[in-house]
């Protein structure tokens, strides 16, 4: 990597810096505008509607803050929960909404009731461990996607108690695996057939439960925000760059990031340091076939203070003199 630093030749030609200020010294609305809820769907709403209330009651507190600004633009979600289903649901808001193929990249957990239609065999735990694999599923015909058979990988798939005709799974999987099929087919391998009860998202990486905010956490923080108090608002709203945080990481000079604003690629000059992750794929096409890998892993980069800037993908090669290194697919700024 290239010893590239911000200095003053880094400074912008004009005052129309289209960076935006480090993640930890945003103002409200500045944050309002690039953040990230990790929120806690209840039951009943569907996730477009909670999405939409979170929209409608940010955009209020703007209006309010700062009414000369835009409103947010809209949020976008983790991936869409079913309206009796409850758990995380990690939103974004403004033009963090750039970045929801985030979410895509890493796994997601839950906690399942599997109601089995008989009680369960003697083998059931060994049954169920047979799912822990890569696995094939169809998407149910009430699905937003193309019904093809498809393979989705589950990473864990845990019996935590057994009681009666009942069991809690604990599932870990790849994202796009539906549960509600997972379970019937553990159903039908047991002989005795099963469907899924309660449902809760657990983990949607990078957030868990762990801290998770209701709608109504929201609405109070940014009550307390309107009224001067902005303490609350700054643990339930996070700077949009915490969603980012599973993603191999390409750091950059704040010049590149600025030429990266008008849609530029990330050339190698520009580049200060790279994750190992996010060239391995990379690396490994290369050796293999002179090429680099058609589908190398989605990288997030950031500025030196941690400014989001882009993701995009590892072509090249990061201690190059010369040469495009990662290829855009959403500009951040």
């Amino acid at each position: 990597m290239t010893d590239a630093s911000d200095t003053d030749a880094d400074a912008p030609v004009d005052g129309d810096d289209p960076l935006r200020s480090p993640p930890g010294e945003r103002s409200v609305p500045e944050l309002l505008r690039f953040g990230v809820v990790n929120l806690d769907k209840p039951a009943g709403p569907s996730s477009h509607q909670v999405s939409a209330w979170v929209r409608d009651a940010i955009d209020e507190t703007l209006a309010a803050l700062d009414p000369e600004g835009p409103p947010t633009g809209g949020v976008a979600h983790s991936g869409t929960l079913d309206p009796k289903v409850t758990g995380c649901l990690p939103t974004l808001t403004g033009d963090a909404t750039r970045m929801a193929q985030v979410f895509l990249e890493g796994a997601k957990e839950y906690v399942a009731v599997l109601e089995l239609h008989a009680s369960p065999p003697a083998d059931f735990r060994e049954v169920v461990a047979a799912f822990e694999d890569e696995i094939y599923q169809k998407p149910p015909r009430k699905s937003a996607v193309s019904r093809r058979l498809r393979t989705r990988t589950v990473h864990d798939l845990d019996v935590l108690t057994v009681e009666d005709r009942k069991a809690l799974l604990r599932i870990r999987c790849e994202s796009g695996t539906y549960v509600r099929k997972l379970c019937h087919d553990v159903g039908l391998a047991t002989g005795v057939g099963a469907h899924m009860g309660h449902l809760r998202r657990s983990a949607t990486d990078p957030f868990d439960d762990r801290d998770l905010h209701t709608l109504q956490d929201l609405v109070d923080a940014l009550a307390w925000a309107e009224d001067g108090d902005d303490a609350l608002l700054r643990e339930v709203v996070r700077p949009a760059e915490d969603a980012l945080t599973h993603l191999p990481a390409v750091t950059v000079a704040r010049s590149a990031a600025r030429n990266v604003a008008t849609g530029a690629p990330v050339y190698a000059p520009g580049v200060i340091d790279v994750d190992d992750d996010a060239v391995s794929a990379a690396s490994d096409g290369a050796e293999t076939d002179g090429d680099a890998d058609p589908d190398p892993p989605l990288v997030a980069c950031l500025t030196p203070d941690g400014t989001a800037v882009c993701l995009g993908r590892v072509v090249g090669d990061p201690d190059g003199e010369s040469g495009t290194v990662v290829d855009l697919e959403r500009v951040l700024l």
